[in-house]
């Protein structure tokens, strides 16, 4: 059981800018993420003992790597603080976070700092989605489409078809729902979008396939944007409320933690699932992993979730993985509006990836830190009322690289 991580407070920068437009670049978003967390925590720099950066694509749509060395580049009373960035995907700062965790477990530091950033606005957006399709097996996916991660999704839509019958009024509802609650949130990419009437239904005009089993509606919202929190021992935050006058209520803690991989093709892992209950065995093992590591039964201890929903199916495949309805049965969960604000366990209060937007390095720490705003009590409009404890879970490629992470008020 993980105790004894908590999160002294993060940054998200708004995820509607275009960062290009403004004459700015990936650097310029580390820089207000990384100055934007110091100033929430009450942190002077010289406080920070490691750092961890999470991207995916900085190579191919900026040509810039190494961007653990970019944050003392931006911030200079950074400058000489060991750091590092990490890959995996949609996946990345997850793991960026859960070496960070390993670092304060180990004694190593006390207090480390964690950044997610990514930018994509800055080509086309065919260009951008070629090049995300490095997180999958390049030439060996056997995907016959234009675009490879819709084509993906719908194969996992067509999936859940065969096995147990999809009705896709399901799918549209959870767009409806997601860029509903983005609504409320300030910072999501779509809080201003209105739609036409037929948008979330199966017309092909109001809402068109973009690839067999996916509408555009299915889709995700890839955006430009940074999301950073401080993470620390328990010992540290402690002394660190005391100094600040702060209740350690406001300093939730990450309680249990999970994370598995699979191989990168798709269709290798829903072969090995044939016949299984779930569709992906090993999400299913890394959810029940981090419940045994915060030492909870299971989903109903949890008061909401924020999940990654790179497409409707995705959020839908999460629905019953999470353990909400049986196997195949996600539906119920949309129907009786238990997913929704005000239901039993609301999804993505956020807005998700779909409503609040998908920088695809920084969705892991995004997700993270909505969820500590959510047991702290400081979510705004997207406030869960009572919230103790939420559940993450974050996916890279077709769910090759898997993280979920259970966050609890520290009143716990």
């Amino acid at each position: 059981m993980s105790t004894g991580v908590h999160i002294l407070g993060g940054y998200q920068t708004d995820f509607a800018r275009v960062w290009s437009r403004e004459g700015k670049d990936l650097s310029d978003m580390v820089a207000e993420a990384t100055s934007g967390v110091l100033q929430h925590c009450q942190l002077e720099a010289s406080a920070i003992g490691s750092i961890h950066v999470g991207n995916a694509f900085g190579e191919a749509q900026r040509r810039q790597g190494h961007l653990g060395a970019m944050v003392a580049q931006v911030v200079p009373s950074l400058w000489g603080v060991p750091a590092m960035r990490h890959e995996g995907a949609c996946a990345s700062s997850s793991l960026a976070i859960l070496s960070a965790m390993a670092e304060i477990e180990a004694g190593r530091y006390d207090c480390v700092l964690v950044l997610g950033v990514e930018e994509f606005k800055n080509l086309p957006g065919d260009v951008a989605s070629q090049n995300q399709n490095a997180a999958s097996w390049q030439g060996h996916e056997d995907i016959d489409c234009t675009f490879m991660w819709p084509a993906a999704f719908g194969l996992v839509a067509q999936e859940y078809e065969r096995r147990y019958g999809l009705d896709r009024r399901y799918l549209n509802r959870i767009a409806e729902i997601n860029y509903a609650h983005a609504k409320h949130n300030p910072l999501a990419q779509t809080r201003g979008w209105s739609f036409k009437p037929l948008a979330f239904t199966d017309d092909d005009t109001a809402n068109p396939v973009i690839e067999p089993g996916t509408r555009r509606q299915d889709c995700g919202q890839i955006t430009d944007g940074a999301c950073a929190v401080v993470l620390a021992s328990t010992a540290y935050a402690q002394a660190h409320a005391r100094a600040r006058h702060l209740r350690m209520q406001q300093l939730p803690r990450i309680a249990g933690w999970g994370h598995r991989n699979a191989g990168l093709r798709l269709k290798d892992k829903l072969e090995r699932s044939a016949g299984a209950p779930y569709v992906f065995p090993h999400v299913r093992q890394t959810i029940e992993d981090a419940w045994a590591r915060a030492g909870v039964g299971g989903i109903a201890a949890m008061d909401g979730v924020e999940t990654h929903d790179c497409f409707t199916t995705t959020e839908y495949m999460a629905i019953d993985h999470l353990g909400l309805t049986p196997p195949g049965q996600s539906w119920q969960a949309i129907d009786s509006g238990a997913i929704e604000a005000g239901g039993s366990c609301p999804i993505n209060r956020s807005g998700g990836l779909i409503g609040c937007g998908h920088p695809v390095g920084a969705t892991g720490a995004r997700m993270l830190w909505d969820a500590a705003r959510q047991v702290s009590g400081t979510a705004g409009d997207c406030q869960i009322e009572g919230a103790q404890r939420l559940q993450t879970l974050n996916i890279g490629g077709s769910c090759a690289t898997v993280v979920s992470f259970v966050v609890e008020s520290a009143a716990l």
